[in-house]
Order: structure tokens, then sequence, then C-alpha cells
């Protein structure tokens, strides 16, 4: 209606202005329109193919019976899809084996609306499933717009504005039509009330010549000559009930005939001028609108073909964990509300006993996460291609989301937001060896992956971080030593992403590295003599340190934080200083991280067990101290991994 109004006041108007009004086709069963090239097609010439699919949801269900499961739940089908021919298409695919993950099929419609549900094996990439039923059955198809139609006899295929066109000729022609007819009653209707009138005006001759007449055509023809009236007037008086005889009846009659004079004169007005029925036109274009429009059912994505999923997601704190055997999961960090030190903690995940949890890192939804693999290669995704699962899920194998080789093992798991120009990622090998890359290197990074490090027969890249030039790099061993040094230019240039990098740490023998981090600001002491003097300072001193420390973790978990000025600033290839000294000669260092206050972190064992804690709580000690119990762990479970919880978008300023 919109478009036909815009098309009124102003026929000239092109096809691309109309498109405004008109954004496309709104299909009484809703769903999504992918792009709008069909529909400008269609507008443009009559015919377009538009590509339409259906609305579908990633969900956790509980099914009877059963524990809980990701499921594909269908809720809008394209306009002339039938449902119980998809369901049975779907069954169709799965009973051949031509479509992989599906569980269970059901259908829970009811009188609140659609809802298929396409429940799907533990195993399963939600993702992936349902963009095999987008290809395999008709959750995806074309709707063929041919705007054919018979226009003064004849058929004619017209675009959105000569659709519209022909429509307001119709209009305009209705409308005077429909005013010719009602002229046409009103003087009918007028020339009877003058007739009765004029009758009115000398009552008592009418009267005489009524009485004096033989019979009712006597009469007719004595009215018609005393008073020089047509038949229908003559006939009109003769019919005239005794009771309009009376003074109020006859001003009733006065009436109607002033008010049919005035509408004969607008009803000739309307004829005579076209514009009036231009504007009538209007006036009912705006009443229809009024009185039919409902919301809109039907979207239109603006990609043809494709979906942005990330403006359907919404950008949450998540945790990421992989296990050894690559079954990689994702849940919200809110899973986890923060707990007191020593305490056993909730399992994050459904660890087999030959499996063990080995990356765990806090990201957002819309983060891309770069996978680091032992043969120096990076692979891409984006967190939100993870499904989302409960705590206790396995999680899905990676390899169905990542072309990693067989005898690839992803070392290091890193999650980045924006490509930036000035940050570094800093990799470091089992061997000690360490290089600086710059960040927006890996921006691109094609499904079979890339190559991000060059190695030495027999090393494998193990870490990897993010660094500016301004920051300082900690490096920390099994046996609890650790070195610090600059990622300035000086002692760490740039280099590029098929370079072996320089020597990082000089270990002691039977020693590795476990864990490196970050330190972005903050305790700039430079290379002294006097180690032993610093580290000599009263742990009273180091509480009121507001940061940043190093937490350091141990496999048996046990740890402490340590402020950053107590690891003073050695070149690259040293022996390091002691981090830390252990409750038994069974524990090892875990792993290290960069922590301010407020922060708080989340770390897991190798049997799956997450503890979400703030670092505020921890206690503050020397770098000799032995620390304190972090977590209860069962005798044959160690921590495997720390990572820190994002803080929220609310506390960045984000709306």
């Amino acid at each position: 209606m919109q478009a036909a109004i815009a098309l009124v006041e102003d026929p000239d108007l092109p096809d691309t202005a109309l498109w405004s009004y008109v954004p496309g086709p709104d299909f009484p069963t809703g769903a999504l329109i992918l792009g709008r090239d069909g529909i400008r097609s269609a507008y443009a010439t009559g015919r377009g193919s538009i590509a339409m699919r259906a609305v579908a949801e990633i969900e956790t269900v509980q099914a009877p019976n059963r524990p809980e499961r990701e499921a594909i739940v269908v809720t809008e089908l394209p306009y002339q899809s039938n449902k119980a021919a998809i369901i049975e298409r779907i069954a169709e695919l799965v009973n051949d084996k031509k479509l992989e993950g599906i569980a269970d099929i059901r259908d829970e419609s009811d009188r609140d609306g659609m809802r298929i549900v396409i429940e799907l094996k533990r195993d399963a990439y939600a993702k992936v499933v349902l963009n095999n039923l987008y290809k395999s059955t008709p959750l995806q198809t074309t709707f063929s717009c041919n705007m054919l139609a018979l226009v003064d006899g004849e058929p004619r295929t017209l675009s959105l504005k000569q659709g519209l066109l022909v429509f307001l000729d119709f209009r305009y022609e209705v409308i005077v039509r429909r005013t010719r007819y009602e002229l046409r009653k009103a003087e009918e209707r007028d020339t009877l009330l003058q007739g009765l009138l004029a009758a009115l005006g000398d009552l008592d001759r009418a009267i005489a010549i009524i009485r004096e007449a033989e019979d009712a055509a006597a009469a007719k023809a004595g009215l018609m000559d005393g008073f020089a009236l047509s038949e229908v007037q003559a006939d009109g008086i003769l019919q005239m009930q005794l009771r309009r005889l009376t003074a109020l009846e006859a001003a009733k009659i006065q009436q109607e005939h002033a008010e049919l004079t005035l509408k004969i004169a607008d009803l000739r007005d309307i004829l005579a001028k076209p514009e009036r029925v231009r504007a009538i036109t209007v006036t009912e274009l705006e009443a229809i609108a009024a009185e039919y429009a409902t919301p809109r059912r039907t979207r239109i994505l603006d990609a043809e073909g494709e979906i942005d999923d990330a403006d359907l997601i919404a950008n949450r704190e998540m945790l990421v964990l992989l296990t050894g055997q690559g079954y990689v999961k994702r849940f919200a960090a809110d899973t986890f509300a923060a707990q007191n030190r020593a305490t056993r903690g909730k399992a994050g995940a459904n660890v087999k006993d030959d499996d063990a949890v080995q990356h765990f890192l806090g990201c957002r939804s819309h983060d891309r996460l770069l996978f680091f693999t032992d043969r120096g290669k990076v692979y891409s995704l984006k967190a939100y291609e993870i499904a989302e699962s409960s705590r206790t899920a396995r999680g899905t194998a990676i390899v169905q989301l990542l072309q990693i080789a067989p005898d690839e093992k992803i070392t290091s798991v890193l999650a980045v937001s924006e490509f930036t120009e000035d940050e570094y990622l800093v990799m470091l090998t089992r061997g000690g060896y360490v290089k600086k890359t710059k960040l927006s290197a890996f921006a691109q990074i094609r499904n079979k992956g890339l190559i991000a490090i060059s190695l030495e027969d027999h090393d494998e890249l193990r870490w990897v971080r993010r660094a500016r030039s301004d920051n300082t790099a900690i490096v920390g061993s099994r046996s609890g030593m650790a070195i610090r040094f600059r990622t300035d230019d000086e002692q760490l240039r740039p280099m590029g992403r098929d370079t072996r990098g320089v020597r990082a740490f000089k270990l002691a023998p039977g020693d590795e590295i476990v864990s490196t981090d970050i330190c972005r600001r903050g305790g700039e002491v430079e290379d002294t003599e006097e180690e032993e003097e610093m580290d000599g300072l009263p742990e009273e001193n180091c509480e009121k340190d507001r940061g940043p420390w190093v937490l350091v973790l141990t496999q048996k978990g046990y740890g402490k934080r340590v402020p950053i000025d107590r690891f003073r600033i050695q070149k690259r290839a040293g022996k390091g200083l002691m981090v830390t000294k252990f409750k038994s000669g069974e524990d090892n260092l875990a792993a290290l991280r960069l922590v301010q206050p407020g922060d708080q972190f989340a770390l897991v064992t190798e049997r799956g067990i997450v503890t979400r804690q703030s670092v505020d709580a921890i206690a503050c000690q020397s770098r000799t101290a032995r620390g304190v119990r972090i977590q209860k762990l069962d005798a044959e479970d160690t921590v495997v991994a720390v990572t820190l919880v994002p803080p929220t978008l609310v506390e960045e300023g984000e709306p």
C-alpha cells in the first residue's frame, strides 16, 4: 500500500525507490530469505528465484529417559514446504547413512506453533549437521517468482512498478465507475424528491386531481399535466403515504433534497477532476493498510546463501576445553561460580579413563580461536562454531571441525578478538626456541592450516602467547625455575612465519618447559646481582603490592601469587630463577599466569574437574615459598591447565 501511494504521488518513481517500501515477499509460513538479488530480479523484470531457508536453532533438550543432548529445533518452514514430507526425507537420509550425526527426530508441533526436534548424537557437530540438512532436504529451497497477469485481456509479465501501476489504473476505474453509479442514483432520488416537493407546495390541487380521476392512469396523467412532472415523479406522488403530508415529513423531504444537491455537486466534481480521484485512492489505500497490516513474518538476510552467525549469537564469556584425544567443548563461564580455595570444584568434562584435559582457555563467543599443533601449523575456528555443551558432556571431536592430520597434536590454543598490527605472537618450542611474529600474519588462515614456525627435527611447538614490543615474557620449567626477558626488537626481533626463532631458556638436564605468559606492565626490575636481597622482602610488603602478580600453580593443587618485580629481567638463554618450592618430591610446576587485582581464573585437572576462583583469595608469597592448597585433588589427579575468565562486557563499557 505504501508503494502504491508513493506511485500515486509520483508515477515516475524508479523501481529501486519502490524496493524500500516492498523489501521482499512476506510468506505466511515465515522462514528466511537468503539475499536480495533474487528479489530485485523479480521486482525489476517480473521473474526471479528466491532462496528460502527454514528457521532452525541449536538447543539443549531433555528427551524422556535420556540425558541432555544437543538438538536442532526447526520452528518455521519455507513457503509451500510440507512438514511431514520433510521429516520423512530426513529419516530416509539417516537410514541410508547419507546424513550422519542424527539420533532421533520427532514432531512436537502443537497449537502454539510448529516445532520439529532433530536430536543429535553426542559426538555430532550441530552446525555441520544443520548445513547438511539445508543442502539435502527442503529445509532450504527456492521460490520461483513469475509475475504474469492479464492486462487488457493479454498475458503480460510485470515488474513491481508495472504491477502497481496496473493496480492503480484499476483503482482509478473503480472509483470513477462507483462515482458515476452514485451520481445516477442521487440524481434519480433528487428528481423524485423534487416531484414530491412540487406536490406538497400545492397539496390541495394535487389531492383534487387525484380525487377527480377515474383511475390511477388518469390520476398520473392529471398530475403530469397539472404540475409538469415526469412519469416517475407522478408515480412517486401517487405512492406517497398520507403520513408524509405532515409538516414534519415535508421538512425532512426538503432537507434530503438539500443534501442530495450538495452530494450531486461533489460527485460531479470528482468526475471532473482526476486529482480528486487520486486523492480518494490514497485515502482508501491508507484505510486498507490500517485495517489489514500485520507484522512481517519472513526475515531477509543480507548475504545471499550465508548466515552471519555472529549476529545471532550473544558475545558471552565462554570457557573452551580440549582433551588429549582431541575432544573439544565450549560452555558458559558462569557455569562455574567462584569458589573458595581448597575445594574440590565441579566436573567440567566427562573424560574417559584413557583421556585427559590438555588445553583450557577463556574467550568470548565471537572470538577467533587459533589452534597451534606440535608440527608448527596453525588452524582457525570461530568460538561459536564449537558446540556449546553441558558441564559433563564429552564434547566434539576436533577432527570434525579442523582438517588436522592424524599424526598432528594440538599444543596451544589462543583466542583473538581483533588482528591488530601492533601485536605479536610469541611462540615457544619444547626445545627452548622462541620467536615473535606479527599477529596480523595469521588473520587469514585457509582450511588446511598455515605454517606458523619452522622446527628442527624432534622439536615441537608447545606454547603461543600474544605480546607487544614493550612487554616481557616469563617462561617456567617443570622443576620450578623461570626466566623473564623482554619482547622488544633488541631481545626478540620480529620474524616471518616460516622461521625457527632463537634460544629462550637454558634448561638443566632432565628439565623441560611447562608454561609461559606475557607481562604487559609493571615490575620493570633490571638484571642485578641483588637477587637474594630482593627475595628477602617480608610477605606483608607483598600484600600491599597491587599487581601484576605471577600466579604459580603446581600439579598437586598448590599455588600462590608472587609480585612480578621478584623476577628480575634477564637476557634470553639464561638459567633463570627459582619460582617455587614444592611440598613433596612428586610435585612439579603446572602453570604460570600473569594476573591483576580482581581477576578470576579457572583451573582444570587431568580428569576434567574445574575450579573457578578469585585471584584476590590466593596468598601472596615470595618466590621460594611453597604456596597454599588451591584445590583438593584425588590421589591420581593433577592440575594440567589454568585460564583467566574474561571480564564481562559491561565492565568494558560495551553495550
